[in-house]
């Protein structure tokens, strides 16, 4: 499923699907474009969640650009308040697909905000700064922060990049600061404690970011 929208309870559909449920509310429009992770998270849904074939996040095969635009395009622009680029992978991953993507939407949608979900590491897998690249077609990205420490954040992210995953992705919210209107980092609420929510609001007001709690999906 490559165009979907959420719903109450944890559920994904096609949006076509989504439409029948609502027909009069506008929806974020979701874009998944890759299976692929760098991250193992202990908390993943991919592990956990079970989906019916017919709305089933797990991609066949990796879609092209033509079958992106397509499946963009099929949704009526009248229901959609938001186009974001998340998934079941990390978009990062397909960085030239997801940056045409990017562009194609803000030509065809232009008055639609976009929002990037990632893990971050895109600067770690790519070996060079990516921030530039989300200049003028980007309005937010969101990244999963997770932890107050390294370790921690290891420990929970299984990250294929060891300890320097932590730094790095700090590192890849600061250099997003200079191009996207919004950065935030987010964590989640059932895997972290009270205490280390607080500590992760210290490191994000310290580098002048944005920290959001995310609720737990156990389903």
């Amino acid at each position: 499923m490559i165009a979907y929208a959420t719903h109450k309870g944890g559920k994904y559909f096609p949006f076509e699907e989504s439409l029948k449920i609502d027909s009069v509310n506008k929806r974020g429009l979701y874009i998944n474009i890759t299976n692929q992770c760098n991250c193992d998270c202990v908390f993943c849904l991919r592990q956990k969640k079970q989906m019916a074939e017919s709305s089933s996040l797990w991609l066949k095969n990796e879609p092209t650009l033509d079958e992106i635009f397509s499946e963009i395009l099929k949704v009526p622009k009248e229901f959609v308040n938001e186009i974001v680029f998340c998934g079941f992978g990390e978009p990062t991953l397909r960085l030239n697909e997801l940056i045409e993507s990017l562009k194609f939407v803000k030509k065809n949608f232009p008055d639609v905000p976009t929002r990037l979900n990632t893990n971050g590491l895109g600067e770690l897998a790519h070996g060079r700064e990516i921030a530039a690249d989300f200049e003028k077609i980007l309005d937010v990205v969101s990244i999963s922060l997770n932890a107050a420490t390294a370790e921690r954040y290891f420990k929970l992210t299984r990250a294929k990049y060891g300890l320097q995953s932590y730094e790095a992705m700090l590192k890849f919210a600061e250099h997003m600061k200079k191009y996207v209107p919004k950065v935030v980092l987010t964590i989640v609420d059932h895997v972290t404690s009270e205490e280390e929510i607080e500590q992760c609001r210290k490191i994000c007001d310290e580098r002048g970011l944005n920290l959001r709690v995310r609720a737990y999906e156990d389903n």
